[in-house]
């Protein structure tokens, strides 16, 4: 019995490219391509479920976890999009993988193997063990996706010099500018490469590549090349993880 599948992408040629891989895969069946949030609410109302689901993050009418905000689903979510800033939401959901666009054959593959060793007839797992098992296996972020008015703008991790939280909201700071992104500090401390980015108190997080002098008397301070007004004092319980950081421990 082959594996009941629908995609979730509202650009044409994705979706074509995305069944063509598909097509390599005789045991998967992909029985509808819905392009938006609205359809797939819709049709998930009316319809059996699938067992998979290959689903495009950024959709034209809003983001394709507001379907399953809506929508409750068995189906294991493979998320396929060219932002992985949003790693992090996704595995909070049935995802077992995260695809980022142009997918190569090789890393569909591997996804799908993912989602087969999860099949009953393979040992069984909940939900809530799949995305302890996945969360272990997150890559870092590599890049961050900012709104700017009504643009979007991609940045790379490496122009980041900080991250600092302001009235509740979690800015990262470039040459360029500041930007508000959709993280709080917490989330970030899970996903940024822990040999370059560090923790120094509740609100900041600094990186290696951007310090142009450090204070230690009375208290370490930290000056970075690109920073926002803000002093940035390394707090006391985290003096000495931040020395071993300093010095690759």
């Amino acid at each position: 019995m082959k594996i009941r599948t629908i995609i979730i992408e509202d650009e044409k040629p994705a979706v074509r490219r995305l069944e063509k891989l598909l097509s390599l895969f005789t045991d998967l069946e992909v029985v509808k391509s819905l392009n938006s949030v609205e359809e797939a609410v819709e049709w998930f109302d009316e319809n059996e479920h699938p067992q998979l689901i290959f689903s495009d993050i950024v959709l034209g009418d809003g983001l394709s976890f507001d379907i399953f905000d809506k929508v409750s689903t068995k189906a294991f979510i493979i998320y396929t999009t060219a932002f992985d800033q949003y790693t992090l939401k996704a595995f909070k959901l049935n995802s077992i993988d995260y695809l980022l666009k142009p997918i190569e054959e090789e890393d569909l593959a591997k996804a799908i193997d993912k989602f087969k060793s999860f099949l009953p007839e393979q040992g069984a797992v909940d939900s809530q063990e799949i995305r302890q098992i996945v969360r272990k296996e997150q890559a870092t972020l590599s890049r961050i996706l900012v709104k700017i008015g009504y643009n979007l703008k991609v940045v790379s991790i490496n122009e980041v010099s900080c991250f600092y939280s302001q009235n509740k909201i979690v800015y990262l700071h470039t040459k360029e500018r500041h930007f508000p992104t959709d993280f709080t500090l917490d989330e970030l401390e899970n996903v940024l490469e822990e040999s370059k980015f560090f923790r120094v108190n509740r609100q900041f997080i600094i990186s290696s590549d951007y310090i142009k002098n450090i204070h230690t008397s009375p208290n370490y301070k930290v000056d970075l090349e690109f920073q926002p007004n803000e002093e940035i004092t390394v707090s006391r319980e985290r003096v000495k993880e931040f020395k071993d950081w300093l010095a690759g421990n």
